[in-house]
């Protein structure tokens, strides 16, 4: 990527944010009155002035709303209140009423209980001190784009974000980015839990998060992962050997007799809750696996699914009936797919 910095380009570089809502050339800052007035009220105009944005609860905020041709390059953000899944983010391409992105503002960001804090450093997405979330993957649309926050909480929560944007033009093979949240919980007995399902168009498949809630004693990550591609049937194309080796570990993470995180540019396991014998009797795992250099590719259609599977006596595998979350990222050329309802803020809820 570095060569790519020595070549002239036709490209202007804006910015949305509380600053600049609308990312006009020359209008950063120019605020008079806003969220920090108090703060800046010695300094006044280009001081501060309205660095955030106050979420009410049951409010849908527009972050940004941006007619022309181009591609969202970076989004960083973070909030108050640690509101994690209270937060839902979508994201809509070219004036679609289809949200492209709709999932709880943590999970998208790989994170669905950021109360702890644990770093990830990934090519995708990183979440750097104390909780600031970031995606890198690069967003095109070739009329317009809307950013959006419901606030599903009973409390006002303070947000502060930016998107850095490039206004160009972009190719006419340029594929819409899309992100899809899901939840079951508890998975039933012998049920596969489905990452991604439904999914009609041309396009590539690009990224998994889970958050992966273990219900049982014992190592839970024997399933396998399969990619049913282009009118596959009972049998998919691709599938794995384990849900450890998808996210690119072996041998259940196990180093020394101990859970052991990592966080590299493709693939992660982090964010391991610890029980404290008393109250926090759950184990919760964060696994992330980007396909940047491997795309899975499809021409009509595509689903995922992972099984959760574990041990019983006997050498035998147990089904388990684990609280699954995933988001599935990746990239077509159709903004028509419709997808799961999400639940309210109890079924979201993290336990």
């Amino acid at each position: 990527m570095l060569n790519n910095l020595t070549v002239k380009k036709n490209i202007r570089t804006f910015s949305v944010s509380p600053e600049n809502p609308t990312g006009e050339k020359g209008k950063g800052g120019m605020a008079t009155e806003g969220s920090a007035s108090y703060a800046a009220r010695e300094l006044g105009q280009g001081w501060k002035v309205n660095p955030f944005i106050v979420s009410q609860p049951g409010e849908i905020s527009v972050l940004a709303d941006i007619k022309g041709q181009g591609a969202i390059k970076h989004f960083w953000i973070t909030d108050s209140a640690r509101a994690g899944r209270l937060l839902i983010l979508r994201i809509y391409f070219d004036g679609h009423e289809n949200p492209a992105v709709e999932a709880p503002l943590s999970d998208f960001f790989a994170n669905a209980d950021y109360r702890e804090y644990r770093q990830l450093s990934s090519l995708a997405m990183c979440v750097n001190p104390a909780r600031g979330l970031n995606c890198y993957f690069e967003m095109p649309y070739f009329k317009s784009f809307r950013v959006e926050i419901e606030n599903r909480g009973v409390h006002p929560c303070n947000i502060y974000y930016q998107i850095d944007c490039e206004e160009k033009e972009i190719s006419p093979d340029s594929l819409y980015f899309h992100a899809q949240f899901r939840r079951t919980n508890p998975l039933p007995y012998k049920d596969v839990y489905t990452i991604l399902d439904n999914i009609k168009g041309n396009g590539h498949y690009v990224g998994t998060y889970m958050h992966w809630g273990v219900k049982s004693n014992g190592w839970w990550g024997e399933g396998e992962i399969k990619f049913y591609i282009d009118g596959d049937g009972e049998f998919p194309t691709v599938c794995g050997t384990g849900t450890e080796d998808y996210f690119c570990g072996a041998y259940n993470f196990d180093v020394n007799g101990q859970y052991t995180e990592f966080s590299t540019p493709y693939s992660g396991m982090y964010k391991v809750r610890h029980t404290d014998g008393i109250y926090l009797s759950q184990r919760y795992f964060n696994l992330y696996r980007w396909h940047i250099t491997d795309p899975i590719y499809f021409k009509e259609d595509l689903k995922v699914t992972i099984q959760a599977l574990g041990w019983r006596s006997e050498g035998r595998y147990l089904p388990l009936e684990d609280d699954i979350s995933s988001v599935a990222y990746w990239y077509s050329d159709t903004l028509d797919d419709v997808y799961p309802k999400l639940g309210d803020a109890n079924a979201l809820e993290i336990i």
